[in-house]
């Protein structure tokens, strides 16, 4: 349908280093939404191929060994939630601070919003019914922790949330039943040992 890497080459809509990962998929009527984690940008992709940017997340300036270094967002998800806006959820780049990872909202026309705070290394984000917020790690304590092990986090609409699975092992992608049951891929990474968890609360 179309080449984000050519795109990424010609527009480059964070700067940098040319990059593009295509990671997540939101496809919508006459058009799809790319989170894109190598360009650092949401983009949408019509029927007929046409490529245009939706939202740039910028670096953020960081600590890491007592001085400041950029951090790019690394978007990695995008769905539709409450109201129809698009919400994006980021891993976030190296040094993959524990709570650095945001929940965007994109609203049209206006630069991204925090919508959620406080994650680290959001692989997958999803809306139940009534507006409850999942947020899927990759890894809880950070990719750079010894064992990092993945989890879910329910956000309510009122804003406490909750751990409701851990210790997962690289899990990749998160999806809801029609009860707001969760399905988990579990161990994304393992060779034969892949597995799909269903979650109840």
């Amino acid at each position: 349908m179309a080449d984000l890497v050519a795109f990424e080459a010609d527009v480059n809509p964070a700067g940098g280093p040319i990059d593009s990962n295509p990671f997540g998929v939101l496809a919508q009527g006459r058009r799809s939404y790319v989170a894109d984690a190598g360009a650092n940008a949401l983009l949408a992709v019509s029927r007929h191929g046409r490529v245009r940017v939706v939202a740039v997340f910028p670096d953020r300036l960081v600590d890491f060994g007592g001085e400041q270094i950029p951090m790019n967002a690394v978007p990695t998800t995008v769905v539709r939630g409450p109201g129809g806006d698009l919400f994006v959820g980021e891993l976030t780049g190296f040094p993959f601070p524990l709570g650095g990872a945001r929940v965007y909202r994109v609203e049209k026309g206006e630069d991204p919003e925090v919508y959620a705070e406080g994650f680290t290394n959001i692989i997958d984000i999803a809306f139940g019914r009534h507006g409850t917020l999942y947020v899927l790690e990759i890894a809880h304590n950070s990719l750079l922790a010894p064992v990092p092990e993945g989890a879910v986090i329910k956000v309510d609409p009122n804003g406490d949330r909750e751990i409701i699975a851990d210790g997962l092992f690289f899990p990749g992608g998160l999806a809801l039943g029609k009860s707001d049951e969760l399905y988990v891929t579990n161990c994304g990474v393992c060779f034969d040992d892949g597995e799909v968890l269903r979650i109840t609360e």
